[in-house]
């Protein structure tokens, strides 16, 4: 057994003493069950060693399940609440959207809901941003739509004016939606409200096509940008086979970590070679990357190749750092990188080959939600509408052990996931590949 010091309890605003609208429907055995505070998932087991994590006190350490509680805290003719976008486009924004505002409006009877435009902007006043009014009206179709219907902005704010804002608001519950960045600024909105001793819940739903979310074991619109770059693979394998010598290079999202570049050469098993960032490569040497592309067109004739943005980032060391409005530090385009390289390499060998560069990122991004994501989504946007209505803040809605659970935020913001190389999904991708060991 291992012990682990991760703090897995979730804060609340106070207790909860109003019936659940939702008690008045659940007229047979076969309505809602609520769930108590008590009902646990465990935060990891290993059924071949029998591992499990413990608290310091020698407890099995579990994360509170997701979903409707019998009592809630705020009272639902009154409640004013709010949602925002923030950082990057990602599939099922407004699956999102729509999923916590009928989940408001038709099961809580909760009829005040506001969208903050353009992400943090939107409680700035200097940006002039306006509210929309949400219902179940405005959110009608739009999960057929990419992008999202409140707009987005990349870049941190001042946190005592958003909270001031939230104040002259009179905002009960703000569902914020984005990846890390959005996180950690959920984090610090969290702690200044608590800090004023004010009753406003702060629920996360964790967002990033690159799934590499702390404990969060799947995030939504990674699904629907497997389904998009797995026909990109197929592009650039019918490209690389049409022509002589031909190289199919594909550049997909992953700053940190390569699941999407890793998941998507599994489902789409045409690619020889993937590359991501949690394995530097040797480019050059007799048994480096190129050496073993040149291979593979030598016996057949063609390639494939898979690189995740954050991937070799290693070759841009002597270049100066630059970072972009969210305070990520901006990569070097790998992608081009490679493809010169390669061609560089080839015209040395006197080779002539077909190379065709493709990097769909932004196409991905934007495009809705594919049927999978969608249920996902809505799925996720309930359990945080359950989770606000209870009270309960400072957490994010996450997919862990196969169970929807509350995780606090400060157990998984500012971390990050990413593959392991000796695990069962980068293994998978080197037995479907048959890459050579380049590293």
């Amino acid at each position: 057994m291992s012990r682990n010091d991760l703090n897995t309890e979730i804060q609340t605003l106070g207790p909860a003493k109003i019936d659940s609208p939702i008690k008045k429907k659940t007229t047979s055995k076969f309505s809602k069950r609520f769930i108590s505070d008590k009902d646990k998932i465990l935060v990891n087991i290993k059924t071949d060693h029998l591992i499990f994590d413990l608290t310091p006190e020698g407890k099995m350490q579990g994360f509170e399940l997701a979903g409707p509680r019998e009592k809630i805290y705020f009272d639902p003719s009154k409640v004013k609440c709010a949602i925002t976008t923030c950082g990057g486009l990602c599939p099922g924004l407004n699956d999102i959207i729509r999923a916590v505002v009928l989940e408001l409006f038709h099961n809580y009877n909760a009829k005040n809901i506001y969208g903050i435009r353009h992400g943090l902007e939107g409680f700035i006043p200097k940006y002039g941003h306006e509210l929309v009014d949400l219902n179940p009206k405005s959110v009608a179709g739009i999960q057929d739509r990419g992008g999202t219907i409140l707009g987005s902005s990349r870049g941190s704010q001042d946190i005592p004016l958003i909270v001031d804002c939230l104040e002259r608001m009179n905002i009960g519950i703000l569902f914020m939606v984005g990846g890390d960045g959005t996180l950690m600024a959920a984090k610090k909105i969290s702690e200044e409200v608590l800090k004023r001793k004010l009753k406003i819940s702060i629920i996360g739903i964790p967002k990033t096509i690159d799934n590499d979310i702390h404990l969060v074991s799947r995030s939504f619109g990674f699904d629907t940008a497997v389904d998009i770059a797995t026909d990109a693979i197929k592009g650039a394998h019918n490209e690389a086979e049409a022509y002589p010598n031909g190289v199919g290079l594909i550049k997909l999202m992953g700053r940190h970590s390569g699941f999407l570049a890793a998941t998507t050469a599994l489902a789409q098993q045409d690619a020889n070679f993937v590359l991501i960032p949690e394995i530097d490569i040797d480019l050059y040497g007799p048994n480096g990357f190129l050496a073993a592309v040149e291979n593979r067109i030598q016996t057949s004739k063609h390639a494939v190749i898979i690189t995740a943005e954050g991937a070799g980032q290693s070759f841009f060391k002597n270049q100066k750092k630059e970072y972009d409005a969210s305070g990520n530090l901006k990569l070097n385009d790998i992608g081009i990188f490679l493809k010169d390289e390669i061609e560089k390499w080839f015209k040395k060998k006197k080779t002539t080959i077909s190379l065709k560069y493709i990097d769909p990122s932004y196409m991905i991004r934007s495009l809705p939600a594919n049927a999978n994501d969608s249920v996902f989504c809505g799925l996720l946007g309930r359990d945080a509408v359950h989770a606000g209505m209870a009270g309960k803040t400072k957490l994010l809605i996450s997919f862990w052990n196969n169970h929807y659970v509350h995780i606090p935020m400060d157990a998984s913001a500012g971390k990050r996931k990413s593959i392991d190389p000796q695990g069962r999904l980068w293994q998978s991708v080197l037995e479907a590949t048959g890459q050579e060991d380049f590293f």
